[in-house]
């Protein structure tokens, strides 16, 4: 006999036919009773007709997929392998370089840790530049080094240093143009001539410029690595990394290593940064032209040392900077004042404005003492030998009106130059113009010849 619903309380004896979900009926045309713990797993479909399309593409947050039968199945089968939120962020990434999809990781260091993985064996050396992220210096040292992978460092910029420290073994030669913090850069076609018959494969960290103002692909690199935590995303909300590439076998490569070892994007920071690159062009542009005003405006300052910036025209290798960007230089500037490292501590705790942290790409002004921060692991020689000295402050230049910027950094090296007891001659009248100009708004406070905008 039929077991009575008074015997299975987890029935309703109110469900009809027509009440259930489309996809739990019987194969005899009979269905089940649902109780209300299957109704929860399973809701009735809503309508019959076709679904809306979003404009903003939704949030596949699922860790795995169904199966139609034993073999049979389309697409992913588990997000570690794939997930159509991190294909469409791949499809976006690799439509930016006309190159292949994407593959995304967790974190920048992520997609260079299976790169590097997916390229060199034990027994095999790279050619690093000097010049570069700190967590790129020691994921070679203190990684690589101990799986048997050689590396030399060399000044990038130089390339017949690069030419000259190539062995047999070479297998990879590894640069960052514009070199982070110092802004030095790297002739990339000149590179890649010396790469390229050698068969050596050349991979460029494209994170400042990202692909909007720096093609490294079209200037013959093979590999383009980027942090899209950084310049990418551009909102500090979500962390990632991606490779790119017009290699397929190479990307197949690096995607296995992705498998393997499980460094794969997430579905919600994938969507966050598909977000963050809709504005990243605009964005981009218009922080360039900040950190050109604020750039300009450091270089005549007193109490300011050197700056280093591709736009200012003393740079030293401007007519490469022109040549291999794309109209613009980046949002990124680093100075020195006078007074050394005390001195520039100083500055760093007196920014009111700027955010200290350990960061760059955000549409917030950011501020940085890289010594210390981001490249704490890389030896003091090291440093030391490509200019970033123990006083240097990176500057990643935001979305604020630069005026404001400018004011804040006028105010903080003022502080700096009190507390070390220096003293410097005030700007000449054109340029704190633009510092204090009439800003809507805001209430502008002169102290000493330091202005700082608040609102």
């Amino acid at each position: 006999m039929p077991r009575s619903d008074s015997h299975n309380p987890t029935v309703s004896r109110t469900t009809s036919p027509a009440d259930l979900p489309s996809n739990l009926g019987s194969t005899s045309g009979v269905s089940p009773p649902v109780s209300a713990a299957t109704r929860a797993l399973h809701p009735t479909p809503r309508g019959t007709g076709p679904a809306p399309r979003p404009l903003v593409p939704g949030i596949v947050q699922s860790t795995t997929y169904h199966h139609r039968a034993v073999g049979d199945i389309d697409g992913p089968t588990y997000s570690r392998v794939g997930n159509p939120t991190v294909d469409h962020l791949e499809d976006v990434l690799g439509g930016l370089e006309d190159a292949l999809p994407a593959v995304t990781f967790s974190t920048g260091l992520a997609a260079e840790t299976a790169l590097f993985l997916a390229l060199l064996r034990a027994g095999d050396h790279a050619v690093v530049g000097e010049a570069i992220y700190g967590g790129t210096v020691r994921l070679f040292r203190q990684i690589l080094a101990d799986l048997g992978i050689a590396c030399t460092f060399v000044d990038a910029a130089d390339v017949a240093a690069v030419k000259a420290a190539i062995t047999p073994r070479t297998k990879l030669v590894f640069i960052e143009s514009p070199a982070n913090p110092t802004l030095r850069l790297t002739d990339i076609a000149a590179v890649a001539a010396v790469t390229k018959p050698a068969g050596i494969t050349l991979v460029v960290d494209n994170t400042f410029l990202t692909p909007v103002l720096q093609r490294p692909l079209d200037l013959g690199a093979d590999v383009c690595v980027y942090a899209t935590t950084k310049q990418i995303e551009g909102h500090s909300v979500a962390l990632g990394g991606a490779i790119t590439s017009r290699d397929a076998a190479l990307i197949e490569r690096v995607k296995f290593i992705r498998k393997a070892t499980g460094g794969i994007q997430t579905p919600f920071n994938a969507w966050l940064t598909t977000q963050g690159i809709k504005t990243l062009t605009v964005r981009l542009k218009q922080q360039s032209s900040n950190a050109a005003h604020v750039a300009e405006w450091l270089a005549v300052h007193p109490a300011v040392r050197r700056v280093n910036y591709p736009g200012l025209s003393t740079f030293p290798q401007r007519e490469l900077a022109d040549r291999q960007h794309l109209g613009a230089h980046g949002n990124v500037v680093s100075f020195e004042i006078e007074g050394g490292t005390q001195a520039g501590i100083d500055l760093l705790n007196s920014v009111k404005l700027c955010a200290l942290v350990e960061h760059v790409g955000s549409v917030e002004t950011l501020i940085t003492h890289p010594a210390s921060m981001t490249h704490a692991d890389v030896p003091k020689e090291q440093r030391e030998r490509v200019g970033l000295t123990d006083g240097l402050v990176r500057l990643s230049v935001g979305l604020e009106d630069p005026r404001d910027i400018i004011a804040d950094l006028a105010q903080a090296i003022e502080a700096a130059a009190v507390q070390g007891g220096t003293c410097f001659q005030p700007v000449s009248a054109g340029v704190p113009a633009l510092a204090t100009a009439s800003i809507p708004n805001a209430a502008v406070e002169s102290k000493g010849g330091a202005a700082w905008a608040t609102r």
